[in-house]
């Protein structure tokens, strides 16, 4: 399953809402998924490929290699 190394981020789970004349008249099944990037980073002095999202790509909390 797809996972950010860092944050431990996932896969979310909740509902679709059709929205007709105003009422919610159908829910659906549905999946967020996070922003994963695959990404060249130093961790303990090595270099590794690791899936991180993106929010912490941008917060700077990888070193990329």
């Amino acid at each position: 399953m797809a996972k950010c190394e860092i944050c431990e981020k996932t896969a979310s789970h909740g509902n679709k809402l059709s929205i007709t004349r105003s009422h919610i008249s159908k829910r659906s099944p549905r999946t967020w998924k996070p922003n994963l990037r695959s990404v060249k980073a130093e961790i303990d002095g090595e270099v590794k490929r690791i899936s991180v999202c993106a929010k912490c790509l941008r917060d700077g909390k990888v070193k990329r290699a």
